[in-house]
């Protein structure tokens, strides 16, 4: 359920492990390429380059930091809206016992395979065939919804036409949310390159030491890559180690179930 952007082309940990290689070796060729500019001009002294160091690694920060609460936020707004999807089916559910036989025994029925449909849909291999067979039942439930209404145009019927047409708005929004609203690419790119070239500094900042902290400059890298993974993660959802909780839906059916 979800938009291709340039790195969902690659796994998570493929993600982590060229994030840190590529950080890595930025920082090393800072750290040649300063030792190649002391030898080639010894006048060049070290006083500033430091400053520009902590200011770049501070502006790193602020913007993985807002990064990572944009992602933060699109996940929490996803989840939300599995509650809230449950709700609304299962609230349509029992209002489909309102409806005059045959119509209320077959929406139940449908509402059942609509709830099984939601939660294959977190299968990348089923995502677009379920997306098709429920957008399918919203148009028999509808269909059921009108003849019922043409047959009885009460209240009760006004009731549960008013939880059906949320269900529906509740997928469209879903929808939007998975497919639609993620971390901008250019946003994930703009950290990139940002993360880049503070390596980059850092090495030449390193290269002016007497010792090379090849350790520290190591920490350093995978703490970003880290967090660079994380916002990945946390932007994909139920793709990678860090899903949605389901357990709304899940709850949903298991008492469906129950209820016949």
């Amino acid at each position: 359920m979800y938009n291709n952007q340039p790195l969902d082309v690659l796994p998570i940990w493929s993600i982590y492990i060229l994030t840190a290689l590529v950080l890595f070796v930025v920082a090393e060729a800072g750290f040649w390429l300063g030792k190649v500019v002391q030898k080639r001009w010894p006048d060049q002294s070290e006083p500033g380059v430091g400053a520009m160091v902590g200011a770049a690694l501070a502006l790193l920060g602020f913007l993985l930091a807002f990064a990572t609460s944009f992602a933060i936020n699109i996940f929490n707004e996803r989840r939300q809206l599995v509650v809230l999807e449950a709700n609304a089916i299962g609230t349509t559910y029992l209002r489909a016992g309102y409806l005059a036989d045959p119509y209320g025994v077959e929406s139940r029925q449908l509402l059942r395979e609509y709830v099984n449909l939601r939660l294959e849909a977190l299968d990348p291999a089923k995502t677009q065939a379920s997306i098709a067979r429920s957008e399918q039942i919203h148009d028999e439930l509808w269909a059921y919804a009108e003849e019922v209404a043409r047959q009885d145009p009460g209240p009760t019927v006004a009731l549960y036409v008013s939880s059906l047409n949320e269900v529906i708005d509740l997928h469209t929004e879903r929808l939007s949310e998975e497919l639609g609203f993620r971390v901008p690419p250019f946003v994930l790119l703009g950290l990139y390159g940002v993360a880049i070239l503070t390596m980059a500094l850092m090495g030449v900042h390193n290269s002016y030491r007497e010792k090379h902290n090849l350790v520290a400059e190591v920490i350093v890298v995978l703490i970003v890559s880290v967090v660079f993974v994380l916002i990945v993660e946390l932007d994909r959802s139920n793709v990678g180690m860090i899903n949605i909780p389901q357990d709304a839906l899940i709850d949903l059916r298991d008492k469906l179930i129950l209820t016949p």
